[in-house]
């Protein structure tokens, strides 16, 4: 939802670091490279209790990851392999972090569990529905909005690296919030194919 309505407002600083970096001589995938490390350490802090440090890596890397796609789109390198690369990056981040909290807590595995399978389900809807529909606006897929988006998530994951005592609470919650996005972006795939066997 953040990613999508309040992006505007930021676009203008994102689009700043974005030719900040291609004139010092960075290419996009180097960005995304660069947010992949930085997330995956953040996961690593996590684990050995340097909760703050983890949380602040884990927002420098989608700083970065904000910006890679503007860089893309401004110097005309947009690429398929290009988004591929960036969404596995994504998800891998997000699963480093999810390791650190289980791999500390045992005790909470079934709700990590629960958000693992969720955000399995969310991101198969959303790349099915992105392979199968026409792009629009500056994405190279069809980006489908939803209640829970990499923000939402960010600001969940913080939540839960901040506040261990709440950890299985907060969890399930986000876990819930992502089921609610699956039904959404199912509900609108629906509509999307629909119309499309239509035209």
């Amino acid at each position: 939802m953040l990613d999508t309505h309040a992006r505007k407002w930021f676009d203008r600083y994102f689009l700043a670091l974005a030719r900040f970096f291609l004139r010092i001589g960075l290419l996009p995938n180097h960005v995304t490279a660069l947010a992949f490390l930085i997330g995956i350490g953040s996961g690593a802090a996590l684990y050995y209790k340097l909760t703050w440090l983890a949380v602040g890596l884990l927002w420098l890397s989608g700083l970065l990851d904000a910006v890679d796609g503007q860089m893309a789109r401004l110097s005309g390198k947009s690429s398929m392999l290009g988004a591929q690369f960036d969404i596995v990056s994504d998800r891998v981040v997000e699963l480093g972090i999810v390791w650190a909290l289980a791999l500390r807590r045992a005790d909470c595995l079934m709700p990590l569990l629960g958000l693992v399978s969720a955000i399995l389900i969310s991101i198969t809807v959303f790349l099915t529905t992105g392979m199968l529909s026409r792009p629009s606006g500056k994405k190279s897929f069809y980006y489908q909005a939803g209640l829970m988006e990499r923000t939402e998530g960010f600001i969940a994951f913080t939540a839960m690296m901040l506040f261990p005592g709440w950890l299985a609470l907060l969890t399930w919650a986000y876990a819930a919030l992502i089921g609610f996005t699956i039904v959404q972006r199912l509900a609108e795939s629906i509509r999307l194919l629909k119309q499309d066997s239509i035209q």
